[in-house]
C-alpha cells in the first residue's frame, strides 16, 4: 500500500513519519516545505507538489487545517489527473461533516473512494501513535484501508460519511467544556492554596479523572501554553459546532459560551497561537488576576 500524506504539521509530520516507520511507501507535501524535511530521515518521498506526491497512490491522507485547504488541494487538475481509480482519500483533518459529503461526491465523479476520519489525542498522540480516529464513510472502503490507521491509533467506524466529522465535533465540545471546567478548578484551587498537583494526583481515577485533568491541568499550573493544539484551531472546531446545532435545530448553550471565550482568547487576547489550554488566561483575566 502506498500513502501519499498532504500536510505534514504539528500532527501530520508524526504521523506520515509512523506510517513510515511501520513500512508503507509514503511520498509527502506540505505547503512550507520546512515542515516537510525531517521526513525525508525516514525515507519518505518528499514532493514539491501535491499532485507528485498523489501519483500512483493507493491511499490520500488530507491533514490540512480546514475543510476549503482540502478542496482547493482536490480541485487542483494536475492532482485530479493523478489520483488513481478506486484509490481512498481519507480525510484526517477537521471540517465540516456537509464538507465531508461534498468532497465524497466530487472524489466520487474521478471514481475515487472517500472517508472522513478525525483525529483525537494531540500533538502527543500523533507521536505516540495513540490517535482516536472516528471514521465516516462505507464500511467496505474502512475495512479494505483499515491497516492504514494502526499505525496512528485506534480507528473506529462510526457511519456513513461525515459521521467522522460530526463525532469530532462532539470531541471538541466535551473537550472545550471540560477545559473550561479545569481552568476554573485550578484556578479555585491556587486561589485557596491548595496542592494543584497533589489534588490532581488525589483525583486519579475518580468520576472527575481525565486527560485533559491531567495532561491540561499541569500546563495550566505550569503556564505552559506552548501549541499541541492551537486556540484558533479550537476556536474554528467551535464555530463549525454552533453551525452544525443550527442546522440540526438545537441549542447549545455550554458549547456557546466556549465559542464566546475563546473567541476573546484567540481575539483580544491574542491567544491564536497558544494551546487550547490557554483558556485558563482568559479566566484569569476575566478574574483580574495576572499569570
Amino acid at each position: 500500500m502506498k500513502i501519499a500524506f498532504l500536510g505534514t504539521g504539528l500532527m501530520g509530520g508524526p504521523m506520515a513519519k509512523n506510517l513510515a516507520v511501520a513500512g508503507f511507501k509514503v511520498s509527502a507535501w506540505n505547503r512550507t516545505p520546512s515542515k516537510a524535511a525531517f521526513l525525508k530521515d525516514f525515507k519518505v518521498e518528499v514532493k514539491t507538489m501535491p499532485s507528485e506526491a498523489v501519483q500512483n497512490a493507493d491511499v490520500i491522507i488530507s491533514m490540512l487545517s480546514d475543510g476549503n485547504a482540502s478542496q482547493e488541494i482536490q480541485n487542483d487538475e494536475k492532482l485530479r489527473v493523478n489520483l488513481s481509480p478506486k484509490s481512498t482519500w481519507i480525510e484526517m483533518g477537521s471540517i465540516k461533516p456537509d464538507e465531508s459529503k461534498a468532497h465524497s461526491r466530487n472524489l466520487g465523479e474521478l471514481n475515487v473512494e472517500y472517508l472522513d476520519a478525525p483525529v483525537s489525542g494531540g500533538t502527543k498522540g500523533a507521536e505516540n501513535g495513540s490517535l482516536a480516529i472516528m471514521v465516516g464513510g462505507n464500511s467496505s472502503v474502512f475495512t479494505k484501508v483499515e491497516n492504514a490507521f494502526k499505525p496512528l491509533g485506534r480507528a473506529v467506524f462510526v457511519g456513513p460519511t461525515g459521521s467522522g466529522q460530526l463525532a469530532k465535533l462532539a470531541n471538541q465540545a466535551i473537550v472545550a467544556i471540560t477545559i473550561g471546567a479545569v481552568a476554573e478548578a485550578t484556578l479555585l484551587l491556587e486561589e485557596g492554596g491548595a496542592d494543584v498537583g497533589a489534588v490532581r494526583d488525589a483525583l486519579l481515577g475518580g468520576f472527575a479523572d481525565s486527560t485533559i485533568l491531567q495532561q491540561h491541568g499541569k500546563r495550566m499550573s505550569d503556564r505552559n501554553f506552548v501549541p499541541g493544539g492551537p486556540s484558533r484551531l479550537h476556536l474554528k472546531d467551535l464555530q463549525n459546532i454552533l453551525l452544525e446545532a443550527k442546522a440540526l435545530k438545537i441549542n447549545l448553550p455550554f458549547s456557546q459560551s466556549a465559542y464566546d471565550r475563546y473567541g476573546r482568547l484567540v481575539g483580544s487576547l491574542e491567544g491564536s497561537e497558544l494551546d487550547h489550554s490557554a483558556l485558563f488566561l482568559e479566566l484569569l483575566d476575566i478574574n483580574g488576576r495576572t499569570t
